[in-house]
């Protein structure tokens, strides 16, 4: 299989991620407004299942990057570099929690993802529009060779973003089932005094 083929599958997959995207924000957004409808049972399940919707891309995204350095020899810039360093860590790190059901790993997930994304808008656009004096380019490892260029604008950092803005949405996606559970938490903790007066009314019926 030719490089060519995989940098245009691995394109077509990013764009499916942003699909993804885009899908779990419409569902949330139906879900807070109609939770009982189909669509908010589906955010619902989604929910149930981030961290292991999170994992598969994290983990495609790490291989993929070292299928482009190791295999395919595009030399990775420096900021090719600082997506990788938050990149890297978060396949494990989804993989763990998803085996421990650690509802609260976006607390670890979410800074090293966000971080990444910024690099990756940073270097999207400086790709998209190359004639521009960047703090990070070198002469050696230069920031604005485009070595995947697909459909006139699917770059490498441009597939980084979406993966890093997939992992962020499906964090953010937990995270509100945990505010939901802290919500009727604070809702039990308030009923408990006028249940007790209540039940000491009864007592004294």
């Amino acid at each position: 299989m030719s490089t060519e083929t995989v940098t245009r599958f691995f394109a077509i997959l990013s764009l499916l991620t942003w699909g993804g995207v885009v899908l779990v924000i419409v569902l949330a957004v139906v879900h807070r407004t109609r939770p009982d409808s189909t669509l908010g049972y589906i955010f619902e399940d989604i929910r149930e299942y981030a961290i292991w919707l999170a994992f598969p891309v994290a983990l495609v995204t790490t291989l993929g990057s070292l299928y482009l350095s190791e295999i395919a020899h595009f030399v990775p810039c420096p900021l090719c570099w600082y997506q990788r360093i938050c990149m890297y860590p978060l396949f494990l790190t989804l993989l763990i929690a998803g085996l421990r059901r650690d509802r609260e790993v976006y607390w670890y997930v979410l800074p090293p993802a966000v971080i990444g994304a910024g690099f990756a808008i940073y270097h999207t656009q400086l790709q998209a529009f190359p004639d521009q004096a960047g703090p990070f380019c070198k002469i050696a490892e230069p920031c604005t060779v485009r070595y995947v260029w697909e459909f006139g604008f699917v770059s490498i950092p441009f597939m980084s973003l979406a993966a890093f803005s997939f992992i962020i949405t499906m964090m953010l996606v937990l995270r509100s089932d945990r505010a939901n559970d802290y919500e009727l938490e604070e809702l039990d903790e308030e009923s408990t005094p006028d249940d007790e007066l209540t039940l000491s009314g009864q007592g004294v019926s």
